[in-house]
C-alpha cells in the first residue's frame, strides 16, 4: 500500500487540499512494527542495487523548516551500507557554484551506477528559495522548470531512479517543533533565528512549492507528497514507497549477480586448472 500522496502529471497540486497529519488510520505501534520490518528489506534491496550496477537512485528530499529531512535521512536509511550511499545537504551556494549554471552544482552530486545519492534540499531550491526571497527575476527562475524536467529526464533515461519526496507539514506543527527545540536545551544547537523569520513568508513558499511541485511533476520523475506531521508516520510513508519502487528489480539485480557469479567461478576453475592459482 503507497502512503504518499502522488498527482498525476498536469494536474494542478493544491497543498490547503492534502493532508499533512493523515495517518490512514494506523497506529504508531502498528507502523513502527512495519518500518522495522522494511528497514531491514531497503537494506537488502540497497546491496543488490550495489552489487548488479545497473542502476542508480536520487532521493530528493524538499520541504519547508522542520519537516524532518534530516530525521527522515537518520531513520530511513539507517540500515543502509554506508558505502554505497552518499548524502548531500545544498546550502547557500558558494561563489564557485554560483559562477557556473544553477544544475552544476547538482549534476557534480548525482550518484554513479550502483550508488544512492540522497538529497538533503536539491535543485529545486533554485525556484523556491530565489523566488521567495526575489533573488533572481521571475523570467530567470521562471524558465528553470522545464530546465530541471530535461535534467530529470537525462538522469533517467540513463538508469537513474529519480525519486523526490515533498514532506508536506502545517503551519502549527513546525511552529510546535520549533518552540520544542527551544525547551530541549540538547536542540537547542538546531535554533535560528531565521527560522522564525522564514515563517512570515509561509504562505510565499506554500505558493512556490504548489507551482514547483506541479510543473515538475512527469512521468519520468513525479512527485511524492508526504504528510509529515507525525514523525513515525512520515518515516514510514517514504520507506514503504522507496521499497515498492525497488522491489520490481530485484529479480534483475539478483540475474545478474548470479550470472556473475557463474562467470567468476568459471574463471578461478580455469586457472586452477592452468596452475594459475593454487589454494
Amino acid at each position: 500500500m503507497s502512503y504518499v500522496v502522488q498527482l498525476p502529471p498536469g494536474k494542478q497540486v493544491t497543498l490547503s487540499k492534502i493532508s499533512t497529519d493523515d495517518t490512514h488510520g494506523l497506529t504508531r505501534e502498528a507502523a513502527t512494527a512495519r518500518f522495522e520490518t522494511l528497514v531491514i528489506e531497503l537494506a537488502e534491496l540497497q546491496e543488490l542495487l550495489y552489487g548488479a550496477k545497473s542502476h542508480a537512485l536520487i532521493v530528493v528530499l524538499q520541504g519547508l523548516d522542520t519537516s524532518g529531512k534530516d530525521g527522515t535521512i537518520r531513520n530511513v536509511f539507517r540500515e543502509i551500507n554506508p558505502a554505497g550511499c552518499m548524502v548531500t545537504a545544498f546550502k547557500t551556494p558558494t561563489a564557485e557554484e554560483l559562477a557556473h549554471d544553477f544544475l552544476w552544482r547538482a549534476h557534480a552530486h548525482t550518484p554513479s551506477i550502483g550508488m544512492i545519492g540522497v538529497f538533503n534540499r536539491s535543485h529545486y531550491e533554485d525556484v523556491l528559495v530565489v523566488r521567495v526571497k526575489d533573488l533572481v527575476p521571475k523570467s530567470v527562475w521562471g524558465n528553470r522548470f522545464d530546465q530541471i524536467n530535461d535534467f530529470e529526464r537525462i538522469l533517467t533515461s540513463n538508469n537513474t531512479l529519480v525519486v523526490k519526496y515533498y514532506l508536506h507539514i502545517s503551519e502549527r506543527e513546525q511552529k510546535e517543533r520549533l518552540l520544542a527545540r527551544e525547551r530541549e536545551v540538547e536542540k537547542a544547537w538546531k535554533l535560528s533565528a531565521q527560522d522564525w523569520i522564514e515563517r512570515r513568508s509561509w504562505k510565499s513558499y506554500w505558493d512556490a512549492y504548489e507551482d514547483t511541485l506541479t510543473k515538475c511533476n512527469t512521468e519520468h520523475a513525479p512527485w511524492r507528497i508526504v504528510p509529515a506531521d507525525h514523525k513515525w508516520f512520515r518515516n514510514l510513508a517514504i520507506i514503504e514507497d522507496l521499497v515498492n519502487l525497488l522491489r520490481p528489480f530485484k529479480e534483475g539485480w539478483l540475474a545478474t549477480l548470479k550470472q556473475r557469479g557463474e562467470q567468476e567461478l568459471a574463471a578461478i576453475k580455469k586457472a586452477r586448472e592452468e596452475g594459475v592459482i593454487k589454494v
